[in-house]
C-alpha cells in the first residue's frame, strides 16, 4: 500500500519559508554547542537561562538577518517550574522570532492551565523598576500571564544574584 501526501499552496508556502528562514542561518549539530548558544541567546535576550530548559538538543540555529532561531530536541521534554507553579511542554522543535527582549511567533510550547494545554505564541520581558522584571507568556489569542523573571532563574544567577545582593548590602554602610 502507498501512501500519498496532498500539499496544498498554503503548507506549500508555509514550508517554504522555513526553508528560507534557515537559508542563511548558523546551524550547529553538536549537542554541547547547541546547549551553549541556547543559553548564550536566552542571556543576549535578557530572559533567565532557565526559561527554556531544553533537554538532548541536535540541531539549533539561528538567522541573524531576520532573528528566526530553532531548536531541536531528540525528542518532547516536559518541565514543571516550582517557582511559578506551572507545567511547561517542549515539542521535538521549538522555533521563534527574536529580538531583545521579546521571543516571538513561538512554535513548540505549551503550557499547562488548569485541565488544558495552552500554545505558548511569545514571551517578552518586563523590566522594572529594583530589578523585579516579569516575563509575560502570551497565546495566539494574545491572553497572557506574567510571572518573576527570578522563577525561571538557573541555580547559578540565583547564587549570582544573591551575591550582588549581599556585596551591595555591604557597601551601602561603608559611604
Amino acid at each position: 500500500m502507498s501512501t500519498v501526501v496532498v500539499q496544498d499552496d498554503q503548507d506549500q508556502a508555509a514550508g517554504e519559508a522555513v526553508v528560507d528562514e534557515r537559508a542563511n542561518a548558523e546551524v550547529v549539530s553538536d549537542p554541547e554547542e547547541c546547549y551553549r548558544r541556547s543559553v548564550e541567546l536566552l542571556v543576549e535576550l535578557g530572559f533567565p537561562k532557565g526559561v527554556l530548559p531544553l533537554k538532548d538538543l541536535v540541531e539549533c540555529g539561528r538567522n541573524r538577518d531576520t532573528g528566526y532561531v530553532w531548536m531541536k530536541q531528540k525528542g518532547p521534554y516536559e518541565h514543571y517550574f516550582e517557582k511559578s507553579g506551572t507545567r511547561v511542554s517542549y515539542g521535538t522543535e521549538v522555533t521563534a522570532y527574536v529580538e531583545k527582549g521579546k521571543m516571538k511567533r513561538m512554535t513548540g510550547v505549551k503550557s499547562r492551565q488548569m485541565l488544558l494545554w495552552v500554545t505558548i505564541s511569545e514571551m517578552s520581558l518586563e523590566e522594572r523598576p529594583g530589578g523585579r522584571n516579569k516575563i509575560m507568556f502570551k497565546t495566539p489569542l494574545g491572553l497572557g500571564k506574567a510571572f518573576p523573571a527570578s522563577a525561571f532563574m538557573t541555580e547559578e544567577e540565583e547564587m549570582e544574584k544573591e551575591r550582588e545582593k549581599l556585596l551591595l548590602e555591604g557597601s551601602g554602610g561603608d559611604n
